[in-house]
């Protein structure tokens, strides 16, 4: 194959795949009323994979969005030793949406609290958010957008189960505890094999994050190996794995909150259990 059809190819399969992203992030936010007119769009923006791919579809449906709706970039500064401070605000100028940096040390309060060799996910996941919140009610942002993806959702689903006891993942729409927030994942329906093909095309300036990713051991990670030891051995299974977070059906379940199985009795049909008896005149 020469040199010129080599790049045709590439990008008519960069082409593809773009469209395919534009086409899951836009049924996506279409089937949860993710974004609507007016809407200010904080777009959370971790330096990695993820989050610069939803920004930039994000920028893309933007033109051609049938509404109206502003998109601002907020990246949250840890104080992780060695964090590149220059990398997002040089790769933001030239994307050309409006950004904030917000500074906050979580990095020293996670190392204080967490034992060595212990999982810094959780607790670095909740201080983040935490700021995050307060910062996009100060800058009038009415909608959060997270990057999480489809295989994010269904880890966290076998997380819960394997080790919450609860069967619960990632909602592609989520009103916060306090009701002031509403968090939505345009990336819900995206495959992170796109997301990472989509990533090395673009050559975003990936940051990667030191703090949690040295733990080899999380319990994440060992989920996902799983779910692609069952994705060899059935293509597919991870697709039904997620049409069935989408299709769930209580009654068919055990949530006694969830579903009133106490008084299924009283609305059961009970004529089938009399049977009529004639009666028989004997001379």
């Amino acid at each position: 194959m020469t040199t010129d059809a080599a790049e045709r190819k590439a990008r008519t399969e960069f082409n593809k795949l773009q469209k395919r992203l534009r086409r899951n992030v836009g049924k996506a936010i279409d089937d949860y009323r993710m974004i609507e007119e007016g809407d200010k769009v904080m777009v959370c923006l971790s330096g990695g994979k993820d989050s610069y791919t939803m920004l930039d579809i994000l920028i893309s449906l933007q033109k051609s969005a049938p509404v109206s709706f502003e998109l601002v970039a907020v990246n949250m500064d840890q104080k992780q030793p060695g964090f590149p401070e220059h990398v997002l605000p040089e790769y933001l100028d030239t994307v050309g949406v409006p950004y904030y940096i917000v500074e906050k040390d979580t990095y020293s309060i996670v190392k204080e609290v967490v034992p060595e060799g212990k999982t810094t996910c959780g607790l670095c996941s909740r201080l983040r958010r935490g700021t995050l919140y307060g910062f996009a009610e100060s800058i009038g942002a009415n909608k959060i957008a997270l990057g999480h993806h489809r295989d994010d959702i269904i880890e966290t689903l076998f997380l819960n189960m394997f080790h919450g006891g609860k069967l619960k993942a990632m909602p592609p729409k989520l009103l916060s505890d306090d009701q002031k927030h509403v968090l939505i994942r345009p990336l819900a329906y995206c495959k992170e094999k796109d997301i990472s093909a989509f990533a090395e095309a673009k050559a975003f300036p990936i940051i990667p994050c030191n703090l949690c990713g040295s733990q080899e051991n999380l319990q994440r990670q060992n989920i996902k190996a799983m779910l692609q030891e069952w994705e060899k051995q059935q293509p597919g299974r991870s697709e039904n794995i997620f049409a069935a977070v989408c299709n769930v059906a209580p009654s068919q379940l055990g949530d006694r909150q969830l579903f009133d199985f106490e008084t299924l009795q009283d609305k059961q049909e009970k004529s089938h259990l009399f049977t009529r008896l004639d009666v028989v005149n004997i001379d």
